[in-house]
């Protein structure tokens, strides 16, 4: 068995869970919601589960193709280790197929 020199340290990949998990709440909104807020971003500080402090972007852009569509993008950072996580969703129209 080999063994990796690097141990990660904990909560190693905690900011991916924090944009994923962000952006399943961002993606949660009905579309009327997402559309009456397109173009919108905001940012917010947050505590991540190992207790540090990070910032939380979301952003609702209109997307070119599809046409009609919004991109959803959460970035979760720490400002102090000057790491982060990025998540992104493309939300077709109602009606709309996506290839």
């Amino acid at each position: 068995m080999a063994v990796s020199p690097e141990t990660p340290e904990p909560h190693a990949d905690e900011l991916s869970e924090m944009a994923l998990e962000e952006l399943d709440a961002a993606c949660a909104l009905r579309w009327v919601e997402m559309k009456a807020i397109t173009p919108w971003g905001d940012t917010y500080e947050g505590m991540a589960p190992s207790g540090r402090e990070v910032e939380v972007e979301r952003r609702y852009l209109w997307a070119h193709d599809p046409v009609g569509a919004i991109i959803i993008e959460v970035e979760v950072r720490d400002p102090a280790k000057r790491t982060g996580a990025e998540a992104r969703a493309v939300i077709s129209p109602p009606g709309v197929e996506t290839a």
